[in-house]
């Protein structure tokens, strides 16, 4: 449950009634992308209400009528996804810098600027997204809005999500030390042990993490590694 002075009201008009829940602002775009189906962990309290600041329930009569059930759990789903979420100008305003710094992230950890197949660093694109007046919606989902973001960037800078493969070899004792992050970061697409007891895999990434995978396996290997790019 949320604190009540955490949550915001989710409200949904129809027939001339209302409907409203106290909803966990961050649990929203979860709840509108089907990854959090159990809504009423994230209620102040599991009651649907008429006018929630004053504490007036809705008949169950009238939740019947309109939501043809009167499970608390799924009327207060219907209400998220198909009403509107009344957030305060704080809340809006950390939303919406989490989700901003949400989407920078995810396009830099898969773009690159063709033109020179290296990663964009965050501050670059945070910098066109200003520069193209990006508009970000606190309560859309960051993969709803990446496409939105990458298409306003392309006139700014030249930019494309990617990936890449690299062909890695490890001997046998730091391939224990090193294949598990390597699984976290990328898709092992192709693997295989020499005779010599190393091991020859050829990973794909997305193109904006390469710096970073590099730098983990020389990390976890201490440079006893050796790497190739197969395709930018």
């Amino acid at each position: 449950m949320v604190r009540l002075e955490d949550a915001v009201v989710a409200r949904y008009e129809h027939s001339g009634h209302r409907f409203e829940v106290l909803i966990d602002p961050k649990a929203v775009d979860d709840i509108k992308s089907g990854k959090i189906t159990n809504v009423v962990d994230y209620l102040v309290i599991d009651e649907i209400f008429k006018d929630a600041r004053k504490g007036e329930r809705a008949s169950e009569e009238l939740i019947k009528e309109i939501f043809k059930t009167t499970n608390v759990n799924e009327v207060a789903r219907q209400i998220i996804l198909k009403g509107q979420v009344q957030l305060t100008t704080e809340q809006r305003r950390k939303m919406l810098e989490e989700k901003k710094k949400r989407i920078i992230v995810e396009i830099a950890r898969n773009a690159i600027n063709p033109q020179t197949g290296a990663p964009h660093p965050p501050q670059r694109i945070e910098l066109a997204m200003e520069e193209a007046k990006v508009h970000i919606d606190p309560l859309k989902s960051v993969e709803e809005q990446v496409p939105m973001v990458l298409k306003a960037l392309k006139p700014i800078i030249p930019i494309r999500f990617d990936k890449v493969k690299i062909a890695v070899k490890l001997s046998g004792d730091m391939y224990g030390k090193a294949y598990g992050e390597i699984v976290d970061m990328g898709k092992i697409i192709k693997e295989e042990w020499q005779r010599d007891g190393s091991w020859i895999g050829v990973v794909e990434i997305p193109a904006g993490l390469q710096g970073d995978f590099l730098d983990m396996l020389n990390k976890k290997t201490h440079g006893n590694v050796q790497t190739k790019i197969l395709r930018r």
